[in-house]
């Protein structure tokens, strides 16, 4: 499994909240707070950074285990996540919710865009992501 990439505790969180890093999803990465995102919308942020940053033991563990791949893969060289926009998010009850979301990327010189709403479910205090859909086909941005 390749190794996350270390990202300095001032440097920015990839998950563009403005905070630093240290301040923002490391808590959830690694922190005292290891886990507990308190809402979706907190989650869908920590997992964009963890995809960012290679945590893929963190994406596995906020995987609800009805749905969760047995291994994610590593970015391959050369991938650039290129930023996160939050779009929607909407509370059905205290334990359902959804986020829409637009993640970009850029591979090969290629920019790549995901639009997805992705469904939440909080279990025994913590949140997990379940599954999504795409609002639009994943690809090349346009």
């Amino acid at each position: 499994m390749k190794k996350s990439r270390l990202v300095s505790p001032s440097n920015l969180c990839p998950c563009e909240s403005g905070a630093a890093y240290e301040a923002c999803c490391k808590r959830w990465h690694h922190g005292t707070q290891h886990l507990m995102a308190p809402d979706a919308p907190t989650l869908m942020r920590s997992r964009y950074s963890a995809f960012v940053l290679n945590e893929l033991g963190y994406l596995l563990d906020t995987w609800h285990p009805d749905t969760r791949p047995p291994h994610l893969e590593p970015n391959p060289p050369g991938l650039k996540w290129l930023g996160l926009e939050l779009r929607n998010h909407a509370q059905q009850d205290a334990v359902h919710a959804t986020v829409e979301f637009i993640a970009r990327s850029r591979l090969n010189g290629q920019a790549n865009r995901l639009h997805e709403v992705s469904r939440f479910v909080r279990e025994n205090n913590q949140w997990f992501y379940v599954d999504g859909y795409f609002v639009q086909k994943p690809g090349k941005e346009r």
